[in-house]
């Protein structure tokens, strides 16, 4: 039952591949993600050390995954391990940056960066590997949402005085993290695009991908003098394994509907998510410039999708 409703998913996303119907439902998919995305990045950044919360993470979504990769989907095609074993090193260092960018400075510092900087490398790559163009009004808008960032980056080191010792390793971190969320989009891009059926991608992906960090975390949390609960932890990670099936679900469907780019460059919307979270639940001080900037972020996200 479940494998014949897998199949006529994917039946009806392979018939809407490159249409109107598909470019609407990856708008959609992308907001999503971009909600999702802010949700899990509070989850990591919120109540336990980054590298434990990450590392709860993983586990929980690759036990998950394991299930489905080994009994429902369809068996990858040999020309996918190479690409497997591709996003798994990609990904582990995007994650060990960003567990490091967030001991350096706040989510809300770092978030912004990390989601504005990869949309500009991902356009690049896109146009590299898939041969991807922007109409004028696009380029306006990635114009803006880099504007943003910088931005924000300038408020930052102008005004974070409490985190000045940091600020500059965070920004930098953010950065190069950025850099990676780039390379994995691109790739895994490729990656779903590659198999016939793209739920044999994600189900694998999440179970492989899943192996790296819980190790870390281990390591980390014996050699701590007062680890947490293991109870309180690992609800966290089963939580924020579930939102990343989602979020990663959702913007690797919406660049195998459509133009990877704009997929990419619409889920940076997450920034105005992130503010809200940021100040509504973790009780960071964001401010009314912040904010803004967040948003100027957003706009130039919005010019893109609909600057075509």
């Amino acid at each position: 039952m479940g494998s014949c409703a897998g199949g006529v998913v994917t039946d009806w996303l392979a018939q809407i591949e490159g249409t109107a119907a598909g470019h609407q439902m990856a708008m959609w998919l992308a907001l999503l993600a971009a909600f999702l995305h802010a949700v899990f990045g509070a989850l990591q950044k919120g109540r336990h050390d980054p590298w434990l919360t990450r590392g709860a993470i993983d586990i929980s979504y690759c036990l998950m995954a394991a299930p489905f990769a080994l009994f429902v989907v369809p068996w990858p095609e040999p020309h996918m391990w190479p690409i497997f074993a591709g996003a798994w090193a990609i990904h582990v260092v995007y994650k060990l940056l960003q567990a490091w960018a967030y001991t350096k400075g706040a989510y809300t510092v770092v978030y912004p960066v990390v989601r504005g900087t990869g949309p500009l490398f991902t356009v690049i790559g896109a146009y590299l590997i898939f041969g991807e163009t922007f109409a004028p009004m696009q380029l306006v808008g990635v114009a803006v949402l880099i504007a943003g960032i910088f931005g924000l980056a300038v408020y930052n080191m102008v005004y974070l005085v409490s985190e000045r010792d940091t600020l500059n390793a965070a920004l930098g971190l953010a950065v190069m993290t950025g850099l990676f969320v780039a390379a994995y989009t691109t790739f895994d891009a490729y990656g779903i695009r590659a198999t016939e059926n793209p739920f044999t991608f994600l189900a694998w992906f999440f179970m492989i991908d899943g192996l790296v960090m819980p190790v870390i975390a281990a390591r980390r949390w014996v050699r701590m003098e007062n680890p947490p609960e293991l109870g309180p932890l690992m609800t966290r990670g089963v939580a924020g394994g579930v939102v990343a099936f989602f979020s990663f679900g959702a913007i690797m469907m919406a660049t195998r509907l459509d133009k990877v780019g704009e997929a990419a460059v619409l889920r940076e919307t997450s920034t105005v998510f992130a503010a809200l979270i940021g100040w509504l639940v973790l009780k960071e001080t964001v401010g009314p410039r912040r904010i803004a900037l967040m948003a100027l972020i957003a706009a130039g996200a919005v010019i893109v999708e609909f600057g075509a």
